[in-house]
């Protein structure tokens, strides 16, 4: 479906305006996707990211201000969003030693279970029902150079 059509109007200011809705609309429908998915896990967009970063640091830990910097919505409560899942038993914290001020956030054997499960469930999805099915390599790659330029922009 156009973005004319998703927002049921022809009228724009310019292009540019036109790509930056266009923009923001297909990334609420992702998120909106990713959030329907991961309910089965009983975990948010936002847990989801902040496991994946732990993850990619396992099994060594990371401080919550690494965290903070690397997360795709930095707008996210990263203390509250390690509360819940250290309540779930996905993440562990422990003092730094070198300075008691700051947490080591490590990934727990919860936690990596949790991620292979949902990484087992996306690769059972449907090809279809992926954003891989909607480019190839170049088109992905030529969209992953505009984005960088419009971000770099804000």
């Amino acid at each position: 479906m156009t973005i004319e059509e998703e927002l049921k109007t022809s009228h724009f200011q310019s292009e540019v305006h036109k790509a930056e809705l266009n923009v923001m609309l297909t990334a609420s429908l992702l998120k909106a996707r990713v959030n329907r998915r991961l309910k089965d896990y009983d975990i948010t967009n936002e847990q989801f990211n902040v496991l994946r970063i732990i993850r990619g640091q396992h099994p060594n830990p990371v401080c919550v201000k690494d965290i903070t910097e690397r997360m795709i919505d930095r707008n996210s409560n990263t203390t509250r969003l390690l509360d819940k899942l250290a309540e779930k038993r996905l993440v562990r914290r422990v003092a730094s030693k070198e300075d008691r001020r700051e947490l080591c956030i490590y990934l727990t054997k919860n936690g990596q279970s949790l991620l292979s499960r949902i990484d087992a469930g996306q690769q059972e999805l449907p090809p279809q029902s992926t954003a891989s099915s909607a480019f190839t390599d170049l088109e992905a790659q030529l969209l992953n150079v505009l984005l960088n330029k419009l971000r770099e922009t804000l």
